[in-house]
């Protein structure tokens, strides 16, 4: 699985030889560093650990710091890919060119944070009439049985923390792949706030 850890910088508008337009993310994709090689005989399976953003001085362990010992200064992402496509060496550096042959990718980050909401903004209910005298206009509904013993399943949609989640959005078209300024454009939105760390990786789907 080929893949490389990214930032994104924001969303804006390219335009195609037929001057149609399409809106696009701007992935930042800065030297990602093999730190580590997982082998079949060694580990029970086959990964390369990637390593990207250099960290502040002040902020490193001695224990995290060991890992990176003859490699490169100490990285602030570490992720593991399993069953790397690309031949690579601990020590390589990679770059956006890993993508420039691919066409479709998919993305991961981690969603905004909304804080504390309600059931109708968290999990898009309905709700009820907005016209006078419905007395049900945003209101949950009916959360428990009406049976004894009257309980709440667990897992049922009510108010609660919203966002900060895992998100995965699929298969989202590559559009331009900037070997100057190494950044991945890709059409349509990904998850995640500006200057937020991404996980971008060859679509497992198409």
């Amino acid at each position: 699985m080929l893949g490389l850890i990214g930032k994104k910088i924001g969303m804006t508008q390219v335009f195609d030889a037929n001057g149609r337009l399409t809106p696009v993310t701007v992935i930042k994709i800065e030297g990602n560093v093999v730190v580590e090689q997982r082998t079949v005989e060694a580990n029970g399976y086959s990964a390369a650990v990637l390593g990207a953003f250099d960290m502040k001085k002040s902020r490193v362990t001695k224990p995290y710091e060991g890992q990176f010992k003859g490699v490169c200064e100490p990285k602030k992402c570490l992720v593991e890919f399993r069953d790397f496509e690309q031949d690579v060496q601990k020590g390589d550096v990679l770059d956006v060119n890993l993508f420039k042959d691919i066409a479709f990718v998919d993305v991961t980050g981690t969603s905004k944070g909304k804080g504390y909401q309600g059931g109708m903004k968290r999990y898009g209910f309905g709700g009820g009439r907005a016209t006078h005298g419905s007395k049900f206009h945003r209101d949950l509904g009916g959360t428990a049985m009406s049976s004894t013993p009257s309980k709440t399943f667990k897992g049922h949609h009510m108010a609660g923390h919203m966002g900060v989640d895992k998100v995965t959005v699929q298969n989202l078209r590559v559009v331009r792949v900037d070997e100057t300024m190494q950044i991945l454009m890709v059409k349509g939105a990904i998850p995640g706030p500006t200057s937020s760390t991404v996980i971008v990786k060859k679509a497992v789907k198409k």
